[in-house]
């Protein structure tokens, strides 16, 4: 029949047609019992499926891909770290490419580590975490008891100890404290972590520059690790003028303070009456009594790791 020049027949014939091969296109695709359980697991009518079925192809060869990825250097997809979805809108289904667990993981840990900062560190040491601790060294038992601690009670408008972190040489001392400092970060806890004797050095050549800058970041960040304290050629400048007013402002403001060090306090405490100006125990004594205020102090005995 002809309808103001139209064949109806004909056109029905191929709707038909093409209905019958979008059919058993689709009946083809769900011989693989996973895809079939992957495209109705989309909760929708049949009939609309069938009208997708290569795209869900593609989807369901990526979302296979993400399944089976081990990380994102060896992601298959077209895009890599994203996953081409499937989505349910009016009964009509769309694809976007989604980001996948890798990708967000890896923007999460990328934006917390935002949260760590160094001064005169090794930059690995941005990855320090508790599950790569050695766990074969109970000496270190009491410090992840402490940092445990630390973590529960934390609380940004309330005093609570940092540690003063003593022992042997290569002990893993400073890994530790940037393993917990990165739990914090994960958390948004912003802070610092430096290697102290280098630090006077970078901040006395500021002097012209960005001094008070540094040193006010310094004091005021709300976790600072003071790495290897001891270890610095002592002058009145660096007691007096830095360690001083840094520790004082922090125990002003509650904000818990960290250190390192081969030395006790009580060995610190000599170290710091020294300097080429002469000896002044009444000084040393004042920083050993400001760090004891601030930390509650810790040892570490262990063979060295970096061997």
């Amino acid at each position: 029949m002809k309808k103001g020049g139209i064949n109806l027949k004909k056109i029905t014939d191929i709707y038909e047609e093409d209905n019958l091969k979008l059919t058993q296109s689709f009946q083809e695709a769900c011989s693989d019992k996973i895809f079939k359980e992957y495209v109705y697991n989309l909760n929708i009518k049949e009939e609309i499926l069938m009208k997708y079925t290569s795209q869900l192809q593609d989807s369901f060869k990526e979302f296979q891909n993400c399944n089976n990825c081990k990380n994102l250097d060896s992601c298959n997809n077209n895009m890599k770290g994203y996953c081409n979805t499937p989505i349910i809108e009016n009964n009509i289904i769309n694809f976007s490419y989604i980001a996948c667990k890798k990708l967000k993981k890896q923007e999460e840990d990328n934006l917390y580590k935002n949260n760590l900062e160094l001064f005169e560190m090794p930059k690995g040491i941005k990855e320090a975490s508790f599950k790569n601790i050695y766990k074969d060294d109970k000496a270190r038992l009491p410090i992840l008891k402490f940092f445990k601690d630390f973590m529960n009670k934390y609380d940004k408008d309330n005093m609570i100890k940092g540690c003063y972190l003593t022992g042997s040489f290569g002990s893993g001392k400073t890994y530790l404290i940037a393993a917990l400092f990165n739990e914090m970060a994960k958390k948004n806890i912003k802070s610092v972590l430096i290697y102290y004797p280098d630090f006077l050095v970078t901040l006395k050549s500021s002097f012209s520059n960005n001094y008070q800058e540094k040193f006010n970041y310094i004091k005021k960040i709300p976790l600072l690790l003071l790495d290897d304290i001891g270890a610095e050629n002592e002058t009145n400048w660096s007691r007096d003028e830095v360690l001083g007013p840094i520790l004082q402002y922090r125990m002003d403001n509650h904000l818990p303070t960290f250190f390192t060090s081969n030395l006790t306090l009580k060995e610190l405490e000599t170290t710091l009456s020294i300097t080429s100006s002469g000896v002044d125990k009444v000084k040393a004594r004042r920083i050993i009594e400001r760090i004891k205020q601030l930390t509650v102090e810790l040892e570490l005995i262990s063979k060295n790791r970096r061997e």
